[in-house]
């Protein structure tokens, strides 16, 4: 079974897509399997991550911006790939960094999440975007 997963984005950032999941998987009429979710971008990633708290997803922003700065900083300047923007570069090291594919078991409908645990698109470019997560479910 198949599905794609439009997430916009408004720059830098996570967007959690968990209840779009959530929803996908419960309708689809399969107790136990497998989940992957796997994003058709360079300049993005998918995270597990936690999603009570939104000092988390503030965190995990600046530690990344913190660790590949955009490439017109000083530290950066020995990138070649910069005619796209200062961020471009930086988010395609980012993408490279973080997984851009995730496995998720399903029992009893549902995806096996603990309980503070999210679903996140982590976009890292500052555009606005329409990012596509192909997911099967099997």
């Amino acid at each position: 079974m198949h599905q794609e997963f439009t997430i916009p984005t408004r720059g830098q950032g996570l967007y959690e897509f968990t209840g779009s999941v959530r929803a996908w998987v419960a309708g689809s009429g399969l107790r136990d399997g497998l989940l992957t979710l796997f994003v058709r971008h360079t300049s993005c990633s998918l995270l597990i991550q936690e999603n009570a708290d939104p000092d988390v997803q503030t965190d995990l922003r600046a530690f990344f911006a913190r660790l590949v700065p955009p490439s017109n900083h000083s530290s950066m300047a020995y990138l070649r790939h910069t005619y796209e923007g200062p961020d471009d570069m930086p988010a395609h090291i980012k993408a490279a960094m973080m997984p851009v594919s995730l496995s998720i078991p399903v029992t009893g409908g549902a995806p096996v999440l603990g309980t503070w645990q999210g679903i996140y698109l982590f976009e890292h470019r500052d555009a606005p975007h329409r990012r596509k997560v192909a997911a099967h479910l099997g």
